[in-house]
C-alpha cells in the first residue's frame, strides 16, 4: 500500500451551519473512492442488487485494488454493499441501508431526499424530541440551561430585528438562523441526560439543517417564541409542559415545511 492509499476514519465534527460532520472521510484517495462509490449507488448508477464492476471501477476512479477494497469495506459496514462467493460484490436492498449512519443520511439528503423523507423525519421528531424535552426538565444542569440560552440568543441575533407582518418574518440571516436552531435542538437532546437521545442528534440535526435551509430562505413564522417557551419550561422542571411545548415547536416546523 502506498502512502497516498492510506486513510483513516475521522470522528464527527460540526459543519459551518451546525450539522454533525461525516463519520468517515479518510484521507486523499480513500475519501475520494468512498464518496465516488457512494454517489454512484445513491444516484442509481448502481441499483439495488446490481453487481459492481470492480476492474471497471478501479479504472474509472483511478485507484488501486487495495483502495477500492477499503472503500467497499466502509460501505459494507454501512449496509450499502455485500459480497457473496460466486456472485461478487452487490448493492444491498435500500431497506438494509443504515439510515442512522451520518454518512448514509448525508448521501441520502445530497442525492435529493426521496418522497416522504421529511414526513418520516417529522414522525421521528414527534417520537423523540418531546420525550427528550420532558427528560430535560427532570435532569437539566446549569450547563444545559446555559447551552439552551446561548442557542436562543443566537436565534434572536440571527433574526436581526425582522420585519413582521402577522407573525411572519421577512428578514434575518438564514445561515445564522439554521446554526442557532441546530444548536438549540442539540442542546435539548443533550439536556435529556439520556445518551441514546443525545446520539439522535446524528440523525435529527443533519436533516433538520436541510429543512431549515429551505424554510429560512423564504417567509416563515418567527421561531424564537416557541423555542423560548420550551427552554422556560425545562428551566421550571415542568415535564408535561416541556413535552407539550416541544410538540408545538415540531408542529411549527411542519407548517413551515410540510
Amino acid at each position: 500500500m502506498t502512502r497516498k492509499d492510506r486513510g483513516s476514519p475521522r470522528t464527527d465534527s460540526p459543519s459551518r451551519d451546525g450539522a454533525p460532520g461525516v463519520s468517515y472521510t479518510g484521507r486523499g484517495v480513500h475519501r475520494i473512492a468512498v464518496e465516488a462509490l457512494a454517489r454512484r449507488i445513491f444516484d442509481g448508477t448502481y441499483a439495488e442488487g446490481d453487481l459492481l464492476d470492480l476492474p471497471g471501477l478501479m479504472a474509472e476512479l483511478d485507484v488501486s485494488q487495495t483502495v477500492l477494497r477499503e472503500a467497499i469495506k466502509v460501505l459494507t459496514t454501512k449496509g450499502l454493499l455485500d459480497a457473496r462467493q460466486k456472485r461478487g460484490t452487490f448493492v444491498r436492498p435500500r431497506d438494509d441501508w443504515n439510515l442512522l449512519d451520518s454518512d448514509v443520511l448525508r448521501w441520502t439528503i445530497d442525492s435529493g431526499a426521496p418522497g416522504g423523507f421529511f414526513t418520516d423525519l417529522h414522525e421521528l421528531r414527534r417520537a423523540v424530541e418531546p420525550a427528550a424535552a420532558a427528560l430535560a426538565a427532570l435532569h437539566r444542569t446549569d450547563a444545559d440551561l446555559a447551552a439552551l440560552d446561548a442557542a436562543l440568543s443566537a436565534m434572536a441575533a440571527a433574526e436581526q430585528t425582522p420585519v413582521m407582518t402577522d407573525a411572519v418574518m421577512t428578514e434575518g440571516d438564514p445561515v445564522l438562523a439554521v446554526r442557532a436552531d441546530a444548536s438549540f435542538h442539540t442542546a435539548l437532546l443533550t439536556a435529556s441526560g439520556n445518551p441514546f437521545f443525545a446520539q439522535m442528534r446524528r440523525v435529527i440535526i443533519p436533516a433538520l439543517v436541510v429543512r431549515d435551509r429551505l424554510v429560512h430562505a423564504g417567509r416563515h413564522e418567527h421561531p424564537l417564541p416557541a423555542h423560548a417557551r420550551v427552554a422556560e419550561l425545562v428551566r421550571a422542571r415542568d415535564q408535561d409542559g416541556a413535552f407539550a411545548a416541544m410538540l408545538d415547536v415540531i408542529e411549527l416546523s411542519r407548517r413551515g415545511h410540510p
